[in-house]
């Protein structure tokens, strides 16, 4: 009953082209992670530049995100998106054709970041056509576009030991966004129920409140943990175990499926249980296994740990954005854009955390001691801000439908 419900209140056309605009240009955004230790190869680089070069794409997205939650708050996602995906191509052209050093490799990479902002679009795209008690499940869809990540570890290196070059993987990704951005054009369509733009000062006074800062916390660690172990994940295995670069990124790969389509489910439990007991769970959950992690047990064993530990912050990517909707549901643009900054800058600081302490004690323990301690200060933080917010709006928002009604007496 409910999922009728669900699917009869939207447009699915424009939620399909949000999933795939958000999915091609997460395959983008992705693809430095497992190429690093091919083009290692070309450019030999120490474990801090490798762990720079998986970052600066994130950083860049991070940055950019801002700028792409202004423009669809302005002129519209569907029109951002497409402005997007226009911009993409010139990462993947400089890629193909003209990187010949470590530092124009780098360059490339701060650009690539245009295609990690696509989700300051693709939510609001998604999310503007469902009301509240669907919120969590229509972002959770939208943001399983994150699954592109999966498209980038299972067939760049392949693509690269096929062809003999890491650069030919550039060029043929302009071919999928080029598909997408026709499809996108044709089937996506800005909400009718679209907030009007806000002034920039009122943007200020958004970024005053402390609830719009404790979910850019919530969203640093678990988008952050997620995609900053996506593009590392490849390293690690390569380094640790020894595995050759297809090899570690065909099981990085496994790894992030767990991440990337247990999103939507996270959004969907959440509507049930309400998001921030999900969140409770989901931070225990990665703490638990990040902790076993950073014991270093034999592969089968970290694999399952890294698999579990992904699943719950992707999960927790879910859960997060079915509460920011009740939030700030008249600014929902605006805030995907800076919430999703701030998971941007938590993906830039988990590599170059791996690789500066594994750089000074030769050892990934204390990197994945520190992450499983971050996890657990943010499990913390769920609940003590679950006990504020029930007298507030979490509170009112759940008093209109039995589903939150749920989550509310958690």
């Amino acid at each position: 009953m409910e999922s009728k419900s669900f699917w009869k209140s939207g447009h699915k056309p424009s939620l399909f082209g949000a999933f795939l605009y958000f999915d091609i240009s997460f395959m983008i955004w992705g693809m430095l992670g497992p190429l690093a230790v091919v083009i290692a190869m070309d450019y030999p680089m120490t474990p801090l530049e490798k762990a720079n070069l998986v970052a600066l794409p994130i950083l860049g997205g991070s940055i950019l995100r801002l700028v792409l939650g202004f423009m669809s708050d302005y002129i519209g996602p569907k029109l951002t998106a497409q402005i997007g995906m226009g911009i993409t191509l010139i990462p993947l052209l400089l890629g193909w054709l003209w990187v010949d050093s470590l530092s124009q490799l780098y360059v490339v990479a701060l650009l690539l970041g245009v295609a990690g902002a696509s989700f300051a679009a693709a939510l609001p795209l998604a999310g503007q056509w469902y009301p509240k008690e669907h919120q969590g499940l229509a972002m959770g869809i939208a943001g399983a576009g994150n699954s592109g990540t999966v498209l980038a570890t299972l067939f760049a290196n392949r693509l690269a030991t096929h062809f003999g070059s890491w650069e030919v993987v550039f060029g043929l990704a302009i071919i999928p966004i080029v598909v997408v951005f026709i499809l996108f054009s044709i089937f996506a369509r800005n909400s009718p129920n679209r907030p009007a733009p806000k002034k920039l000062s009122e943007y200020g006074t958004l970024l005053k409140q402390r609830d719009a800062w404790v979910f850019c916390a919530f969203y640093c660690v678990t988008f952050g943990g997620f995609v900053g172990l996506c593009n590392y994940l490849t390293i690690f295995f390569n380094t640790q175990y020894g595995l050759s670069p297809v090899r570690a990124a065909d099981i990085t790969t496994f790894c992030v499926i767990a991440g990337s389509f247990f999103r939507p489910v996270g959004g969907y439990l959440a509507d049930k249980i309400g998001g921030t007991r999900m969140l409770t769970f989901l931070y225990t959950g990665a703490c638990v296994m990040l902790v076993g992690v950073s014991f270093l047990p034999p592969l089968p064993v970290v694999v399952v740990m890294l698999f579990l530990g992904m699943m719950c912050l992707g999960a927790g990517n879910g859960s997060v954005f079915q509460l920011v909707p009740q939030r700030f549901g008249n600014e929902i643009g605006l805030m995907t854009g800076i919430v999703g900054a701030a998971g941007g800058l938590g993906g830039y600081a988990l590599p170059l955390i791996l690789g500066q302490l594994y750089s000074s004690y030769q050892s990934y323990t204390p990197g994945f001691v520190i992450l499983s301690l971050i996890a657990a200060a943010s499990m913390l933080l769920v609940l003590v801000m679950q006990s504020k917010w029930r007298g507030q709006w979490l509170k009112k928002s759940f008093t209109t439908s039995k589903t939150e009604s749920t989550s509310l007496s958690s």
